[in-house]
């Protein structure tokens, strides 16, 4: 026996030995000794993601037990900003973890993503949810005024107490116990709906073996489907995929109506198949669930839970607004169709427009026009030369430098890392850019952060931000060269990117907070300048000859800048409309997700020749983007960026040193200071009207 203990005692310390290693080779649980402090990509393996969260987990419940332990009365730092700061290793791990799931996932990171979410749901709830906790962040909330606090810091402790509110946590325990199980399915089922989406994106190949049906096609779309089926194993033939650099000029030039067709349904019929990745089923359980969860927290429905944070306040309010914008733009459509039904009539077409062939005959108009088509313009936009145009744009605006560091870890070997200097040239982050599309990638474009900004001790930790899109990849021994959409997509995404980099605010939770119909101001507020003359000389350079873009292309650009703006605004429109009428309607019963949907765009008066821009069983802003009946905003910010844009035009300067440095500090560095539309008035000195809007879009 006592052998045997002895012998226990030694395997004992041997385990412990070989967990302690385990753990030392972890490079969550420890400090990165990287440069900047970036993730070590090149030491993350896949397996040290669950032992790090579930670590980061027991470490977070330490800092809020501390909290509850606390015996002195609760107070604004041994509360409010000890809540602020818990949770260090969470947000390490996690400001990793998602950003690659997004960027460059694989099967076993989406086993561990559903292994995970029950565990972080669990974890959460048992946080946001916590009664004990609640009352000390209520007891310094209800005292807030006789606290003397800053502006800053009496947000703080608002946000924080609303956010308790929002989840729950004054509910009585029984409902808390049911709220846990709503919050739990509601994050694996919208898990779920993006990986289903991500499989029928990636399943989908249009396979062409016959040169005759590349008819139309130009050189570079060819070229590129032919390095697509090489890398695929198809060399010989030619395959079109539905990432946007793919099946976008394809339907643009395609002269086979036939294929059009085909690839267009692959697009907008993911999701919807009736197979193991159909998401109707699971997007009707996604809503009866928000809005459950919505009548529990006192809501009429979820998109009255969800505008009542946002600038917009109620759900009415959304649909005048987008009402306003929807008949003339319907009406412009229309006027669009017709212009292009003319000419398949003229060319002895016995067909009438479908919305497979909208982008085609879009594309004819345009030539007709204004004598102009993508293949004129990509030569002058090279990846290179539109990063260059970002970059001095950003110089002149805000006095920002960039240089790209070739020794700092990434994730995926096509990465590129730039520091990013400020006016004084003091460092002001990191920002990583990722470019192409690649299976392990999810669909569009966007912004985030391996590291927020934040102060520590009163120490600047200064933010990684990454920018992710899905844009045209070289072909051959040409540089990738990009549509005017993906150049005005580089901008916005950019514009988040500075406002991830400004953002200024003491505390994590109101650093950079604004609300959902506010967010897309400092992204879009950027494409404006995309199209300025004065920029485009300096970016807009022949990837052969250097020349820069002719005044006559410029010129052509700018006459077309109203081009298709019915189509593209009546798309989008349908879509927010969609989107808002799921999260209004009375969903008690089964429901059957294609009627709905059809119900809601006949309701709105969508012709047939144009479908919503995100169908629902794609519609990934919604079901796991964060835009959930607030996919309006797009348009909500677009009147606040068009309107911020004319001020610049006003003082007839579109680089006003003075106008920078007020947006800057205004909407994009002091966001912890007063919410969307106080900010706004401080800098344009007045609200926004939505007419500049409407002139912007050719719909006034």
């Amino acid at each position: 026996m006592r052998k045997f203990i002895i012998v226990s005692l030694l395997a004992g310390i041997f385990l412990a030995g070989c967990n302690q290693k385990t753990e030392m080779k972890n490079p969550f649980l420890a400090d990165y000794n990287t440069p900047f402090n970036v993730p070590p990509f090149h030491l993350i393996q896949e397996d040290h993601y669950l032992p790090s969260f579930k670590e980061a987990m027991i470490q977070e419940k330490a800092d809020i037990d501390a909290i509850l332990n606390i015996q002195e009365p609760p107070d604004f730092n041994n509360t409010i900003v000890a809540f602020d700061n818990s949770g260090e290793l969470m947000r390490k791990v996690s400001g990793v973890f998602y950003r690659i799931t997004g960027a460059n996932t694989n099967p076993n990171l989406q086993a561990i993503a559903r292994e995970l979410t029950p565990l972080l749901s669990a974890h959460n709830n048992s946080i946001r949810l916590n009664e004990q906790l609640f009352e000390k962040i209520k007891a310094v909330y209800d005292k807030r005024h006789d606290l003397n606090l800053d502006v800053e810091q009496m947000r703080l402790v608002e946000k924080i107490y609303n956010d308790f509110a929002r989840n729950g946590a004054a509910l009585p325990p029984e409902q808390r116990d049911k709220l846990k199980q709503i919050n739990e399915r509601l994050s694996l089922v919208s898990l779920q709906l993006g990986e289903n989406l991500l499989a029928e994106t990636n399943d989908f190949k249009l396979v062409i073996d016959n040169t005759d049906d590349l008819a139309g096609l130009p050189d570079e779309v060819i070229s590129a489907a032919a390095d697509e089926a090489k890398q695929i194993d198809m060399e010989g033939k030619w395959v079109f995929t539905l990432q946007k650099p793919s099946w976008i000029p394809f339907l643009q030039y395609s002269e086979r109506r036939e294929l059009r067709e085909k690839l267009y349904r692959g697009y907008f019929m993911r999701g919807d198949n009736d197979n193991e990745n159909d998401n109707k089923a699971l997007f009707a359980e996604l809503l009866k669930l928000r809005d459950e969860r919505s009548k529990m927290l006192g809501f009429e429905n979820y998109a009255a839970f969800s505008t009542s944070d946002n600038m917009a306040k109620t759900p009415g309010n959304v649909y005048d607004f987008l009402l306003k914008v929807w008949d003339p733009a319907l009406k412009i459509a229309k006027q669009e169709r017709d212009e292009m039904q003319k000419i398949i009539d003229r060319e002895g077409g016995n067909f009438k427009l479908a919305s497979w062939d909208w982008w085609y005959y879009a594309e004819k108009v345009r030539k007709e026009k204004f004598d102009l088509n993508d293949d004129e313009l990509k030569p002058y936009f090279t990846k290179d030369n539109v990063r260059n145009g970002v970059f001095n744009l950003c110089e002149r605006l805000y006095g920002l430098t960039f240089k790209q560091h070739h020794d700092i870890p990434v994730y995926h070997e096509e990465v590129e890392v730039y520091e990013i200097f400020d006016n004084d040239g003091s460092h002001l982050g990191l920002l990583y850019m990722d470019n192409y599309p690649r299976p392990g990638k999810r669909a569009g474009a966007w912004c985030g952060t391996f590291r927020n900004g934040s102060y520590e001790n009163g120490k600047k930790i200064y933010p990684i931000v990454t920018i992710v899109t899905n844009f045209a990849r070289p072909v051959g021994d040409k540089p990738p060269m990009w549509t005017w959409d993906e150049v005005t997509t580089y901008f916005h995404e950019f514009g988040h990117g500075l406002h991830n980099l400004f953002a200024d605010g003491h505390y994590r939770r109101t650093s950079r907070d604004v609300p959902r119909d506010f967010v897309e101001l400092p992204s879009q507020v950027l494409e404006n300048w995309a199209g300025e003359p004065e920029i485009l000389k300096t970016y807009a350079l022949h990837y052969e000859t250097g020349e820069p873009i002719p005044d006559e292309l410029i010129n052509k650009l700018k006459e077309s800048s109203h081009f298709n703006q019915g189509f593209a605004t009546s798309e989008y429109i349908a879509a927010a409309i969609l989107d808002m009428d799921y999260h209004t309607m009375d969903i008690s019963g089964d429901l059957d997700i294609r009627a709905l949907e059809n119900a809601s765009m006949k309701k709105l008066g969508l012709i047939d020749e144009i479908i919503p821009r995100y169908r629902t069983t794609y519609f990934s802003h919604i079901f796991s983007g964060g835009y959930a009946a607030g996919y309006y905003v797009y348009l909500w910010a677009g009147v606040l960026d068009a309107d911020a844009f004319e001020a610049f035009k006003e003082s007839g300067d579109v680089f006003n040193p003075e106008l920078a440095s007020l947006f800057r500090k205004h909407i994009l560095a002091e966001n912890s200071l007063g919410e969307g539309m106080e900010q706004y008035v401080k800098f344009r000195g007045k609200e926004p009207s939505i007419d500049p809007l409407l002139r912007q879009r050719g719909l006034k």
